[in-house]
């Protein structure tokens, strides 16, 4: 093993190391390895950005743009209601959201598709006596699926026909992977909607019309007259009973009591640290006069004027507020809006409000003005959870939307442009018909993505040029397939499907893709079906909370822990491996 090898391997596992570790961001892991490269000589330094300008990152780009500007016109609200059954049973209501979310994630980005989708899973939880994890993981499932069935389904396809042109000569045309794709989404959302969804925990109530979020976190200030003064604490949650209210702490000055005894008396000037549902929160306001820290004193314009309104947010994975508090956002001067609450799965936050730093996943209760509301969510990257009914915006420029993407999917589809530049001439008529504000063409793009992108694919070069991913083949070939063709297929799709599940999925396939050719070259078979393997096993990010973007953002509406996805995950990811394995060497061979 030559010194670059060995140089290529330890930075490799560092890379993973900093993608499982997850302390920081992906694109700063990427950018580090990058760097690694760089500074010690595998990547020439001249060509260390040349990853911005691969036909992949501009697609992903390109593509992210034309999704939101189908999200934005309501093109997809039209579809979802329109396809959607308004009073059919569970079956066909899960199956035909499955179905639905599935579709628009052949198209567009998945984590648009989810959560555009979800405030309607949730409310066909509702109407079907079901929890709302029960049709937000089968939901969060089919939109993984769907990425499996188009080039442009998910990063990883894009990734890989990248690879693909390099050894070949020419990238995968978008229908190249419906052949394999199409026939395992079919089936994983037959799975998930006939047998699957028994496996998902009821964690929250249900029947349920309302989205419930479960145990927000929040601070209660007592004022002067409050009908809470003099109360027990012991009393206090006693008085708004089965709205499983909990004190957690008590402040009084600069004191804080955690757990604080039931038998302490709350005096004019508390600050109670509660634990309940949003539901609850207002209730206690209410009945005991007390604020809502953020909110001011209740008054009836706050309670029933119609200036102001509670909303319910997801913080969706790379939310510009990650990591920030709403003291550093300073949401009352800039938006004029007031974080009420935080709903944490799996922890109890023990900073204050104002200085909590909120996560992917995290349920916030907001106060404030309807259309600032929206424009905060817009912003900030949150989805809203409210229930209310799809609307159409602007059929006219939806048609548009609709239609500009379809001509960008027909001129790759029929090899007119190369994908890249077919999505890119959308992103050009997107911006000349103002179907999507131009201040928008640019921020709707994902560009932590893009970074992880362009940052790795010279890292996966570097692994190709020093020989090491043939040497890492040769390993695996050598000692899991034991020379066999097929064996090894097996060993790909799996091991694929294992990095996916604990670390992003285009850093999967960018690491994962020269090894697929590495083992193709050391038994002399096609490549096609290797790569086609790791497009497939990258996909499958089933097992885990982390691994996808859409399993992160149903954490806390779904009451979900780390724990509850292998259970029907595990099922479906060796369904995947029944059913992909004879379709790849039938359709691609080995």
């Amino acid at each position: 093993m030559t010194h670059d090898q060995v140089t290529i391997f330890i930075i490799l596992a560092l890379t993973v190391a900093g993608f499982l570790w997850g302390r920081l961001r992906h694109d700063t892991v990427a950018l580090a390895a990058l760097m690694a490269c760089v500074l010690t000589g595998l990547v020439p330094g001249e060509v260390a950005f040349a990853g911005f300008g691969h036909p992949a990152v501009m697609t992903v780009a390109c593509v992210l743009v034309l999704s939101r500007a189908l999200q934005q016109t309501g093109a997809v609200d039209a579809l979802a209601r329109a396809v959607l059954p308004a009073q059919a049973g569970r079956l066909a209501s899960v199956a035909a959201l499955m179905g639905v979310g599935a579709f628009l994630s052949a198209f567009m980005n998945n984590v648009g598709a989810m959560a555009l989708l979800m405030p309607l899973a949730v409310q066909v939880s509702g109407r079907l006596g079901l929890a709302p994890g029960q049709v937000l993981m089968p939901l969060a499932f089919g939109t993984i699926l769907g990425g499996m069935v188009t080039l442009v389904g998910t990063p990883p396809n894009l990734i890989v026909a990248g690879f693909r042109a390099e050894a070949a000569g020419r990238p995968f045309a978008m229908f190249d992977f419906t052949w394999v794709g199409l026939p395992v989404a079919v089936l994983g959302v037959a799975f998930v909607a006939l047998v699957g969804w028994r496996l998902v925990p009821a964690r929250r109530p249900a029947g349920e019309a309302a989205f419930e979020t479960g145990a927000y976190l929040t601070e209660l200030r007592v004022p002067e007259g409050s009908g809470a003064v003099g109360l027990t604490l012991r009393r206090f949650e006693d008085t708004l009973e089965g709205a499983e209210l909990q004190v957690v702490a008590l402040m009084r000055g600069d004191v804080r009591l955690n757990a604080p005894h039931g038998a302490r008396k709350i005096r004019a000037g508390d600050v109670l640290v509660v634990e309940a549902e949003a539901k609850a929160l207002t209730e206690s306001a209410a009945r005991h006069k007390i604020a809502l820290e953020g909110l001011g004193s209740p008054s009836a314009e706050e309670e029933g004027g119609d200036e102001t309104v509670l909303r319910e947010f997801a913080v969706l994975p790379g939310a510009a507020l990650i990591g920030r508090s709403a003291r550093q956002l300073h949401l009352r001067s800039r938006y004029g809006v007031a974080l009420l609450a935080v709903s944490r799965e799996g922890s109890r936050p023990r900073a204050r409000l104002g200085t909590l730093a909120l996560r992917s996943g995290d349920l916030l209760l907001m106060n404030g003005p309807a259309e600032v509301l929206a424009d905060f969510a817009r912003d900030m990257g949150c989805v809203p959870l409210d229930t209310t009914p799809l609307t159409v915006p602007d059929r006219r420029q939806a048609w548009i939307a609709a239609g500009i993407m379809a001509g960008a999917v027909g001129l790759a589809a029929l090899g007119v442009l190369p994908a890249a530049a077919a999505f890119a001439l959308g992103v050009l008529a997107v911006m000349v018909t103002r179907v999507l504000p131009l201040r928008e063409v640019y921020t709707s793009i994902d560009w932590p993505v893009v970074v992880l992108l362009a940052a790795l694919i010279p890292v996966a070069g570097a692994m190709q040029a020093t020989g090491a991913a043939d040497q890492l083949a040769g390993l695996l070939v050598g000692t899991l397939a034991q020379g066999n063709a097929v064996a090894a297929l097996i060993v790909v799709l799996v091991v694929t499907m294992f990095l996916s599940d604990v670390m992003n999925n285009a850093a999967t396939a960018a690491v994962m893709s020269p090894i697929a050719l590495g083992i193709a070259g050391t038994l002399g078979a096609a490549s096609d079906g290797f790569l086609m393997a790791v497009a497939i096993g990258a996909s499958c990010a089933f097992l885990t909370p982390i691994g996808h973007q859409n399993n992160t953002l149903i954490l806390g509406p779904g009451g979900f822990r780390f724990g509850d996805y292998w259970k029907l995950g595990l099922l479906l990811e060796v369904m995947i491996v029944a059913v992909s394995v004879p379709l790849l060497i039938v359709v691609w061979g080995v």
